[in-house]
């Protein structure tokens, strides 16, 4: 009798085919992360919109109108929305891959596939709610007559940074999820408090310069800025300097989250 041995990641070269070969597996679980996200809620896409809408009233009033920061030169709405998109976009993509493993505990304890799949599938719902968002603003850029320039070009360039730091960081805390299952109570503060160390209620100009690198070493930090720059043109901060240091953290965390992942990967069935 013939004996079949199926061996999970049998090297790095098969894994890549599987990873394309499960690509439809990959459809279907984003598939179905959007209509969980949206289906039978009170609001549905709606909360799409009041998410990053209401954080930008409060950081506008806080900062805004009681702190009175400058806004280098545009309405302080606009510096707010544009920096909230990417940061949303970040925020989102870590927390979903970082539980995306632990969602599919049954998934991974019967069968296999390139457990590499699940942190995957769960941008597409975190890049749905940016399209959505997206339109409040083009609302906003519409209502204050603030149009972008050819810089608007970029704009995928620092999404990509934002998407790879927030995925490299999803990856290690996803295995790291599987082992420690309190990890999951660690990314709502990790989040909350990385917001208020980012760009996005005020503007970059304000940081002193023998702080900017060390600021920069924030991976998200140069996303936003990027982002803001390409939107608002020279109302958007652009420190050459800060935003490559970022964009090489990111890169770095991308790569680095990737390795750990595959290295502990064997062992998620017996940990699950």
């Amino acid at each position: 009798m013939q004996r079949v041995v199926i061996e999970a990641g049998g090297g790095d070269r098969r894994y890549w085919q599987d990873l394309w070969r499960f690509r439809e597996l990959m459809l279907f679980l984003a598939w179905r992360d959007l209509l969980v996200r949206y289906k039978q809620t009170a609001i549905g896409l709606a909360w799409a919109l009041l998410r990053p809408l209401v954080a930008m009233v409060a950081f506008t009033v806080i900062f805004g109108q009681i702190a009175k920061l400058p806004s280098d030169g545009v309405p302080y709405p606009l510096l707010v929305f544009s920096a909230m998109l990417p940061w949303q976009l970040f925020a989102s993509a870590f927390a979903d891959s970082g539980n995306s493993v632990v969602a599919n505990a049954g998934m991974v304890s019967k069968i296999y596939f390139p457990r590499l799949i699940l942190p995957l599938s769960t941008l597409a719902v975190c890049l749905a709610d940016f399209a959505v968002a997206c339109l409040i603003l083009v609302g906003l850029m519409a209502w204050y007559g603030h149009w972008p320039s050819v810089s608007i070009l970029s704009l995928p360039v620092f999404m990509l940074m934002a998407l790879a730091a927030a995925l490299g960081a999803g990856l290690v805390a996803a295995a790291l999820n599987v082992r420690y299952r309190d990890v999951r109570y660690v990314l709502p503060f990790v989040l909350q408090f990385g917001l208020y160390f980012s760009p996005v209620g005020f503007s970059s100009s304000l940081v002193p310069d023998g702080w900017r690198l060390v600021f920069y070493l924030n991976p998200i930090a140069g996303a936003i800025d990027g982002f803001r720059w390409s939107l608002l043109g020279g109302g958007g901060q652009f420190y050459l300097e800060g935003v490559l240091l970022s964009a090489l953290l990111s890169l770095l965390l991308l790569v680095g989250g990737l390795a750990y992942f595959r290295r502990v990967e064997r062992s998620f069935a017996d940990n699950i």
